[in-house]
């Protein structure tokens, strides 16, 4: 049961990731804002989750993780009730500031179940919590676009209150609070400083593309971020109680672990851009499919299911070989269905084989992660560890936006006036994505050979 409700409440924080895509090329016109204002509705959730992740895990190690948890999808629950509330940007980027600070949901439950279950199941259930961070965006996705077409956007604000609420109130019936706590002083510095890095790097990356390169804006960004991370680094490693204990970062199968999960976060995204672009350009383009956002959905849904699915089998692969092994597996599959992808785009049936084939290798890869990751940490540093691990996923993710979109706009095709997307273009980033994955498979190939046990 434990197993489940904390499963449960990261699909549900997962799906917020995509609950707003549908609505996206509608925003402008829904919230009265320009388009380049209204993309705040996404990067705001994206700033706040990152600044989040890392706080929300050290805080859940020093004052308890299921009190953390329940503040988490109560922000989730709060930020969608304002969301849903809203009429113009102002509230909207509000709420899904809120919603994004619930980003430490999943990180946190993998370390309550390795406080809470025996080894013999912790391998399997950390995998499957892993694994909830694709199945609720594989799953929100169709979702969103169903209520989106046929009923008042409001609506899935309101729908996620309610699943924020529920998920709430399954965690405080039913999940123990852990007794593993740090205790100490809360490292304030340490996480001004590091949210001053994650949120002019991040901001610069997001906003390049739309700002430019060389505006100052992008500029001045980029070099802050530039400038306050040694110095936070200087900081965390002289004081008692860092936000983030880098000499244990340092160790090598938590840096090249984490490393990993920048370059899968960096490949797992170009499915997520390219995929719906293919689906839904127009016929007329000779490679576009001109299917609706509801059919989106529908194509990338099953990679949810395969990813649940999969996720058990990394398990059964890690106590066998080590998760260093399910973790190079995943890369290569990832690999594998990035490769089919270049020459698979021309009909739905090739798409979903696409996702499912990429979307098993997130499944092996996501599975290991945290099974690296918590061998090598003390149990006291488990949920700071594991939210450092989402973090650098997420920063993978951004920088993955970024590149393919500085491709996307430099490679089009012209057509009735408007430039879109060309299919070399998105072959670009498709490959790009590869390299990634191989880049993964590499960096794992020098971790440590070790089972991955959990004490």
């Amino acid at each position: 049961m434990l197993v489940a409700v904390l499963a449960i409440a990261g699909i549900v924080t997962a799906s917020m990731q995509t609950l707003v895509i549908p609505l996206v090329p509608r925003l402008p016109t829904l919230l009265g804002a320009s388009a380049s204002d209204a993309t705040w509705a996404v990067t705001a959730t994206l700033l706040a989750a990152a600044v989040a992740t890392p706080v929300v895990g050290r805080l859940g190690d020093m004052l308890g993780k299921r009190r953390l948890l329940l503040i988490s999808l109560a922000l989730l629950t709060v930020g969608s009730a304002v969301a849903g509330l809203s009429t113009d940007l102002t509230p909207m980027i509000v709420g899904r500031a809120l919603q994004g600070l619930s980003a430490g949901v999943i990180p946190l439950g993998i370390s309550i179940m390795r406080d809470e279950l025996p080894p013999e199941r912790l391998g399997a259930a950390t995998a499957t919590m892993s694994s909830s961070m694709g199945v609720g965006g594989a799953i929100g996705l169709p979702a969103a676009a169903l209520i989106a077409d046929h009923a008042d956007w409001h609506v899935l604000f309101w729908i996620s209150a309610g699943l924020g609420a529920i998920a709430a109130i399954l965690v405080f019936a039913l999940v123990p609070e852990s007794g593993v706590r740090t205790g100490g002083r809360f490292d304030l510095i340490g996480a001004a400083g590091l949210s001053v890095v994650l949120v002019c790097l991040l901001l610069g990356i997001s906003k390049g593309t739309d700002w430019g390169w060389s505006d100052g804006r992008t500029i001045g960004l980029l070099v802050a971020a530039v400038v306050v991370l040694p110095a936070w680094g200087r900081w965390e490693l002289h004081t008692r109680q860092p936000l983030v204990d880098l000499r244990t970062s340092a160790r090598r199968q938590v840096l090249l672990t984490n490393l990993a999960s920048a370059m899968f976060g960096f490949a797992m995204f170009g499915m997520s851009l390219v995929l719906p672009q293919l689906l839904q350009l127009p016929t007329a383009t000779g490679y576009g499919l001109g299917q609706t956002m509801l059919a989106v959905g529908l194509v990338l849904a099953p990679q949810g299911l395969v990813m649940m699915v999969v996720s058990r089998w990394s398990a059964r692969i890690s106590a066998a070989k080590g998760p260093k092994v399910t973790l190079m597996l995943g890369a290569l599959v990832v690999a594998a269905g990035y490769g089919l992808s270049i020459v698979l785009m021309s009909a739905i049936w090739q798409l979903v084989v696409v996702s499912c084939v990429i979307g098993a290798g997130v499944g092996f890869a996501y599975g290991a992660m945290p099974s690296l990751v918590m061998a090598a940490v003390p149990v006291s540093e488990t949920a700071a560890a594991n939210s450092l691990n989402t973090l650098m996923r997420a920063i993978g993710t951004s920088v993955s936006s970024a590149v393919a979109g500085a491709v996307l706009a430099h490679m089009t095709l012209t057509l009735g006036g408007a430039a879109f997307p060309s299919q070399n273009g998105l072959r670009v980033v498709l490959s790009i994505c590869a390299v990634a994955a191989l880049a993964a498979l590499s960096i794992a190939a020098f971790l440590p050979r070790r089972r991955g046990g959990s004490h």
